[in-house]
């Protein structure tokens, strides 16, 4: 399904069921660490119900799957459905092609939901109350993001360069560690109970780093055959060189990890963690 957003690369159309085989491949990434500390907060397991947005190939409820979560995984695309179907033929996972803004299930449907890479995307004026229709009262949203940091690391920044070339308005670039921006009606019904920012260490084969590039929504997503051609010729060559000639198997690259918890109203407000901010309400009586 293409998309044009004015918001998000100058509205240049994407689409990603044009790279979802790459996705599939290259974008299950995530270390042990970024999915243990969300085991640790009691999110994502032990039979809560979790609804996974934008979940694209299937990467979080796949690899979680083994905590015993009940797991729903929705996207806009058909194309990464598919992908997400097949990487989880052994799971009891359920998929379904649909706008977030536009989900069918019932009330009280979900105790977590998980908007991972994505959060952006959405109209938030839409999917705000229709998140609260859908979590229990007391349930959580866990917002995740990962990105790589150009700035501190030479080959990612040297990446993003040959990206910005071929979509300039490429609006995936220059991540430095900062918060997650939530939009301030998320205010109205839920409130922050954890952020959490973390760098973590990834690592990369010389061609899995060029299939995690060409992945991404500047390139696979977006440019046209030719250019996706011209694209991989000068990444090779770009990798061939600045990649010492002592490269083996890995290079790890720095990223940064977002987590951010909004609890929505009920007895339970506040996770049991010393770290991070939380913020209340004067009232809860109307938050979900």
């Amino acid at each position: 399904m293409e998309i044009a957003d004015r918001r998000i690369d100058g509205g240049k159309p994407f689409d990603w069921g044009r790279t979802s085989e790459d996705y599939a491949k290259y974008r299950d990434i995530y270390p042990p660490e970024f999915y243990r500390r969300i085991l640790d907060r009691g999110l994502c397991r032990d039979g809560q119900r979790v609804l996974d947005l934008g979940t694209g190939t299937g990467v979080l409820p796949r690899n979680l799957y083994a905590y015993g979560a009940r797991w729903t995984g929705v996207d806009i695309s058909e194309e990464q459905i598919r992908q997400a179907r097949l990487l989880s033929e052994d799971m009891d996972i359920r998929y379904l092609a649909a706008s977030a803004e536009e989900l069918d299930f019932p009330d009280r449907s979900f105790d977590v939901v998980t908007p991972c890479q994505c959060f952006w995307y959405f109209d938030h004026g839409k999917l705000m109350p229709e998140l609260c229709r859908l979590l229990e009262p007391g349930g959580r949203i866990l917002i995740l993001y990962m990105a790589w940091l150009p700035f501190e690391d030479r080959i990612a920044g040297e990446s993003e360069r040959l990206v910005l070339k071929y979509s300039p308005n490429w609006s995936g670039a220059k991540e430095t560690m900062r918060p997650i921006r939530i939009p301030d009606v998320y205010k109205e019904k839920f409130e922050l109970v954890y952020h959490e920012e973390f760098p973590l260490q990834v690592s990369f084969t010389r061609e899995s780093w060029h299939g995690r590039m060409r992945a991404c929504r500047g390139v696979g997503a977006s440019l046209t055959e030719a250019e996706i051609a011209l694209w991989e010729e000068e990444h090779r060559k770009l990798l061939e060189k600045i990649v010492p000639e002592n490269f083996r198997d890995e290079r790890r690259h720095r990223r940064d990890v977002r987590q951010d918890v909004y609890g929505s109203g009920g007895k339970d407000h506040s996770l049991p963690y010393s770290r991070g901010r939380l913020h209340r309400h004067a009232s809860s009586s109307h938050k979900r």
